[in-house]
């Protein structure tokens, strides 16, 4: 398929956030890529720089993997289209799978085959474009830092690092914000889960699909964890305890167990919508943000970052994705990955 019908064809879904991006010979596919677990065709956009293609011999370039939200897919979320933007104007390749599409069912949410749909996007654009196989990233906000998370502790091998925002990490949290805030997430959650905790088969669903009990086994692995301090307030979507206790396992993991929050100060931040004075950064402005820095920590390779803002990948409802970008250009594994399958 060329640029532009890709174009035409995901601008009747975007609107004017994905038109601005039509670039003449920006190397943007729409693809379709078989499951390598059950043959079912998933749906894909991937980008290739001039010089990366496989058969070229340029040498080999960055990719993100970028990752959809909760009720999206593969060609509709907020920063898919600065996400995009970033990884041409850098010269990177880009791809971005469905994953089963909108988590409302139980093939999708971090399923099995879900990862190994992530898994088959990686395996794709290795085959066709050159990839530098020290420098495989992944991206996500909301749903896609859920997904990004099960990602980097089921195959932490893989990525030269992972930059999350806003995540859910808890599903059955999750569930239950959305219960008491009457929204309807609650119900795509128990259409994945099969329906509410309270059985045995019920509750083992709803902690696989939760990355943060399994998050130490992406020790050592660099993570990027942003999340608003509004989120979770006024009917924001995800609570920032979902990060806060990520962190804490990954610090703990890292051999940090002095970075790790204590449950009250989780406790308190997350009702409060504040940051205690004696934890506010006073450190110098991180680059690409627009939104102030409330408090940020780290703990051997994972970092944590409470903005001033709420559900939005940082910067607002378009999806900045500079601050991620700009982060991952820095991260770069030791030694070539092992293929992803």
């Amino acid at each position: 398929m060329t640029f532009g019908s890709c174009a035409r064809r995901i601008g009747g879904i975007l609107g004017g956030a994905f038109s601005a991006l039509v670039l003449s010979g920006a190397g943007v596919t729409e693809i379709t890529i078989p499951s390598s677990r059950d043959g079912v065709l998933q749906a894909a956009i991937f980008h290739v720089p001039s010089g990366a293609e496989s058969t070229a011999g340029e040498a080999p370039v960055p990719l993100v993997v970028s990752l959809h939200s909760w009720s999206a897919n593969y060609a509709r979320y907020d920063s898919f289209a600065s996400t995009l933007k970033g990884c041409q104007d850098r010269g990177w390749s880009f791809i971005s799978p469905d994953f089963r599409g909108p988590n409302q069912r139980p093939e999708a949410c971090a399923s099995e085959l879900a990862v190994q749909d992530v898994l088959d996007a990686v395996a794709y654009a290795r085959k066709n474009a050159r990839v530098d196989a020290t420098r495989v990233y992944l991206s996500g906000a909301s749903g896609g830092g859920h997904m990004a998370l099960v990602m980097a502790h089921r195959a932490p091998q893989l990525w030269a690092g992972v930059s999350v925002w806003v995540p859910v990490t808890d599903v059955a949290a999750f569930r239950r914000t959305s219960v008491t805030d009457k929204t309807n997430y609650w119900k795509m959650v128990e259409l994945c889960c099969g329906g509410p905790p309270g059985t045995p088969a019920t509750d083992a669903e709803y902690h696989q699909r939760s990355p943060v009990h399994y998050l130490a086994a992406a020790a050592a692995l660099p993570i990027d964890i942003n999340t608003g301090i509004q989120d979770g307030h006024n009917g924001r979507a995800v609570p920032i305890d979902h990060s806060l206790r990520a962190f804490n396992v990954l610090a703990q993991a890292n051999g940090h167990p002095e970075q790790v929050l204590p449950a009250d100060q989780i406790e308190e931040m997350t009702a409060t919508a504040r940051v205690p004075a004696a934890l506010v950064w006073r450190g110098a402005a991180l680059p690409d943000r627009r939104y102030p820095t409330l408090f940020h920590r780290t703990a051997g390779a994972v970092r944590v970052t409470l903005f001033d803002g709420g559900h939005v990948w940082d910067e607002g409802r378009n999806g900045d994705a500079a601050p991620a970008l700009g982060w991952l250009a820095g991260q770069r594994r030791k030694a070539a990955a092992a293929p992803a399958r």
